[in-house]
């Protein structure tokens, strides 16, 4: 069974941490969009709302029956159209609005859509606050009088004010990025980032090569940005001579880079490098990182010999930028491409690892294959396993037993931490399945202690079906 075939075989509603996600017109229906919009206004006392979209070609509908939704319960509505769900974020931050919902599956295939509900802060809800808006949910429908609906605007500021906060980060030199003249590949998979990334790439002075910018939804490939889905633009990006390849998931919080020889760069190293970079910038009190705990050791060894600091949090946007919040972190992020500067905004933002990789590369002076090769280097392998109707969380805690011996992180799943290796297994947020990440410092270890943990869950799973 293909991975899309068993993500529609399995497309009950997902609703966590995340937001909610689900295929469009099974589990994800309009009345679903009606249901979490009458929450989502209570949860924000009816203020003005931001509603931003990833471009599926199914968004603009669910969009306006959420628009629509939100104005019958008095809420003010500011439209900002297709875009990156960090712009989302940033509107909701920076204006009057109580809060903000993109419209976007992220990474899922692309019959799936969601919703990802950020309140006037600008970040993600929290466990207390997600709670609090399924208790909404769970409630009757209500509306306001016909004198007391909001107003629906459409207004595309929001989006030229996240290019312009991205190229006032301080330790970017805008003026000497552009004097160099990258040359760049970038691919958009025609969702989110395929206005504003090249936007950015013209304001930095690149050589923009577009590939899948389109905008129309209907995506081109498979959408999560993994080596396996991006050989056509790694065969471009060596085709053109350029200096590197750019992609970005639907909703534009992941990064992921190609280098010069059309080869990946790894996702889980864009905020290796990133940490690399922020606490060469910073004073050595100041460099402080958070990250979560699937992201790869070479975060680690970068601050050890910077004389820094990492700490690590459950799996999940929110759960990062508390622990920032919490450690007073300079940088932070997710080994699965995700960039957060506090300095532009608590949030996942490939347009911020944009600039910083850029200025990164800049200052290196060499390839960014050379760049890669100066970080420390492990290997990550990625699995995962359906369980079909079984409960995850049971078959977690039956692998945990067996690995009694070793040390052990409970806090997100279950993650086996030995000196030469890590292997970490959880319930995915937005999938209906369980991931298995091992990282060691060759892929043919990596891949014996994936495959060792992998065949033990699915020996558990067949135990408990007999």
């Amino acid at each position: 069974m293909s991975k899309t075939a068993g993500a529609r075989a399995q497309s009950s509603l997902i609703v966590s941490i995340s937001g909610l996600r689900g295929v469009v017109g099974e589990s994800l229906t309009p009345e679903t969009v009606v249901r979490y919009a009458n929450a989502f206004a209570r949860l924000s006392k009816r203020g003005k709302i931001i509603v931003g979209r990833d471009g599926r070609y199914h968004g603009e509908m669910l969009a306006e029956v959420l628009a629509g939704t939100l104005a019958a319960n008095g809420c003010d509505v500011v439209d900002i159209g297709i875009c990156p769900t960090p712009t989302v974020q940033l509107a909701a931050e920076h204006s009057d609005a109580a809060g903000g919902v993109a419209v976007t599956a992220s990474h899922n295939p692309m019959e799936w859509n969601g919703l990802k509900f950020i309140n006037e802060d600008g970040v993600f809800l929290d466990a207390g606050e997600n709670k609090e808006l399924w208790k909404y949910a769970a409630l009757k429908n209500g509306y306001v009088s016909s004198k007391a609906t909001g107003r629906i605007e459409h207004n595309d500021f929001f989006l030229h004010d996240h290019v312009r906060r991205v190229l006032a980060i301080r330790s970017v030199d805008v003026e000497a990025i552009r004097r160099r003249h990258f040359r760049v590949v970038v691919d958009c998979v025609n969702a989110g980032g395929s206005v504003v990334v090249p936007m950015l790439l013209n304001e930095l002075g690149c050589s923009v090569v577009k590939m899948n910018c389109e905008a129309t939804g209907r995506f081109p490939r498979k959408p999560e940005p993994v080596p396996e889905n991006l050989t056509a633009v790694m065969e471009r990006v060596r085709h053109e001579r350029a200096d590197l390849g750019i992609v970005v998931d639907p909703d534009v919080d992941r990064l992921v880079l190609i280098t010069e020889k059309g080869e990946p760069f790894s996702e889980e190293y864009t905020i290796a490098q990133a940490v690399k970079f922020i606490f060469s910038k910073v004073p050595v009190e100041n460099r402080v990182a958070a990250v979560n705990l699937s992201t790869t050791r070479a975060a680690d060894e970068i601050a050890e010999a910077l004389d820094g600091k990492v700490y690590r949090s459950a799996v999940g946007e929110i759960n990062v930028v508390k622990k920032m919040k919490k450690v007073n972190a300079v940088i932070g992020g997710e080994g699965s491409g995700g960039v957060i500067l506090p300095e532009v905004h608590y949030g996942r933002d490939a347009l911020v690892g944009i600039a910083i990789t850029l200025q990164h590369l800049l200052e290196f002076g060499g390839t960014l294959s050379g760049l890669k090769e100066s970080l420390p280097r492990f290997e990550i392998v990625k699995m995962k396993i359906e369980t079909g109707k079984k409960d995850p969380g049971k078959v977690i805690e039956a692998v945990r037993k067996k690995y009694s011996m070793f040390k052990l992180n409970t806090e997100d799943g279950l993650k086996i931490d030995a000196p030469d290796y890590w292997v970490h297994l959880r319930k995915s947020n937005t999938e209906p399945i369980i991931r298995v990440l091992a990282e060691a410092a060759s892929r043919k270890e990596a891949e014996s202690k994936a495959s060792e943990v992998t065949k033990l869950v699915q020996k558990i799973v067949r135990s408990e079906k007999s």
